[in-house]
């Protein structure tokens, strides 16, 4: 487990976080396909804090594409870099997020984000700002639609439909199992929003979430659980 600290510089109010934003938006790349789904390794990311403590805990997990086995694990425990504002999530996240990929023994190809990516009020979501910080091919999918509007997909897995903010189509509401409800795809960077709805069905073959995100997040728990001692749950992210 490594152990993360603020970075220097790293933004402290609204007002230098938006900035920040608004100056990596322009550095996400759409017009790449990404890589095919069911080869090379994917990995997923996430985190648990523990609010009392004001701690967060990353894991990032690789899985072979083809297999879904686990092929390398890390995590990563710190303090909270950015207090909670809507919006603003990735701020409080990445630094852990980014050490948990640094201590990978192995390239993590596609990297499949809790969250969310291009579907943000900002357009600027974890995966997006994730997939820009590293290069990286990123995707995000969401277990809630957050801010967006959407009509409910037809009940057959890998039916999907729009997710709108306004008219404008910021990702989709996928099926994954048959007549359960949807997750929420996103494209981050370097991967394209059909491409992402491919990886995604690819990562469900028996549960409503991705295998990658099921993965990292039983391993944040533990190392959050680990790094504070017994009997302390590990509090789920707020939506991203």
């Amino acid at each position: 487990m490594t152990t993360v600290g603020v970075p220097a510089g790293w933004p402290t109010t609204e007002e230098e976080a938006r900035a920040v934003q608004d100056e990596l938006r322009g550095r996400v790349v759409r017009d790449e396909p990404g890589p095919p789904p069911g080869t090379g390794r994917v990995t997923g990311v996430d985190v648990a804090y523990d609010d009392e403590r004001d701690l967060v805990a990353a894991a990032a997990v690789v899985l072979d594409a083809a297999t879904l086995e686990v092929v390398a694990e890390s995590t990563a425990v710190g303090r909270v870099s950015f207090p909670y504002v809507p919006g603003l999530l990735a701020f409080r996240e990445l630094p852990a997020v980014l050490a948990a990929l640094d201590s990978l023994p192995c390239p993590p190809g596609l990297v499949v984000c809790d969250g969310y990516g291009l579907a943000h009020p900002r357009r600027f979501g974890l995966a997006s700002h994730l997939g820009v910080l590293t290069g990286l091919p990123a995707i995000g999918v969401a277990k809630n639609p957050f801010t967006f509007t959407y009509e409910d997909p037809a009940p057959a897995r890998g039916s999907s439909s729009p997710l709108l903010a306004g008219a404008e189509e910021v990702g989709r509401a996928l099926r994954t199992r048959d007549a359960v409800k949807p997750v929420f795809v996103s494209s981050g960077h370097r991967v394209s929003l059909a491409n992402a709805l491919a990886h995604t069905l690819a990562l469900t073959p028996a549960y409503r979430l991705p295998e990658t995100t099921r993965h990292a997040d039983g391993l944040c728990r533990r190392a959050l659980k680990e790094a504070t001692g017994p009997g302390v749950t590990a509090a789920p992210p707020p939506g991203r």
